[in-house]
Order: structure tokens, then sequence, then C-alpha cells
């Protein structure tokens, strides 16, 4: 799986992960990055590892965020912008990403609201979520 081969390459680099700060990008981060940018050729990507916020593991990769503009969203609904975005990892969401909240938006739409939603506080849901251990330990594997 390339889940699986991607935790075992850990990336000694910092890049620009947002406008905030520099971070360190774990495997399914710089997956989920060139993925979305090689299937959308996005004029703006955001890719926000929220797994910190959640009741997973410490240095898990399991929840994100990401914000796409991109005009290949021109023209396209809500459901349909979606759905390229889930296309794009369907590997990752079937195995070792458990959440994904997605900002999908034309440049028009980026230019004249350029913001970022939060995410809102964990309420604990993947702690009784089995399903959630069993894709933490395949990206182990």
């Amino acid at each position: 799986m390339l889940c699986s081969a991607l935790r075992r390459l850990r990336p000694s680099t910092c890049i620009l992960a947002s406008t905030r700060h520099l971070t360190h990008m774990g495997p399914v981060e710089t997956t989920i990055r060139t993925k979305l940018a090689q299937a959308l050729k996005p004029e703006h990507l955001e890719v926000m590892n929220e797994s910190h916020m959640h009741a997973v593991p410490a240095g898990s990769e399991s929840h994100f965020r990401v914000l796409v503009v991109s005009p290949q969203f021109e023209g396209l609904s809500l459901l349909q912008r979606h759905r390229l975005v889930n296309e794009a990892l369907r590997e990752e969401l079937s195995t070792c990403v458990h959440a994904l909240a997605i900002q999908a938006k034309t440049p028009q739409q980026w230019s004249s609201n350029p913001s970022l939603a939060k995410s809102p506080p964990c309420l604990g849901g993947s702690k009784h979520d089995n399903t959630m251990t069993e894709k933490l330990k395949a990206g182990r594997d």
C-alpha cells in the first residue's frame, strides 16, 4: 500500500505548509499535497494535518483539512468539486485517512473571500471507532 510505504519515508526538510508558519510534513500529508497538485492544478493549495485535534495517537496522519483553489472547479457544483478531490485521494481515503474536510473554490471565489474555515473541536467520536484503529495499524505496516 502506498500509505504503508510512505510512512517509512520521513521527509527531513521543513517546507511551507501554510501561509502562517513552517511545519514538518509527514508522508501522508506530502502525498495528499502531491496528488491534489497533479490532479487539479490549483492556483492555491493548503493541506493541514488536524490529527492533533482528535483522539488519535501523537504523530498520526489521519484527519486533514484541504483548501483547493482551481480553475477546474469553474461551472461545477460543490458536490462535483468534492468528488474530484475525493477521487484524487481515493487510496488514502480508503486506507490511512479517516477524515477529510474540503474547501473547493474557484479562483474568483477565492479572490472575493480568501479565508480558510476552522474545524470544530473534536468530540471524541474516533475513540469508539474501530475502523480508526485498524486504519492506523494498516498505515504502520
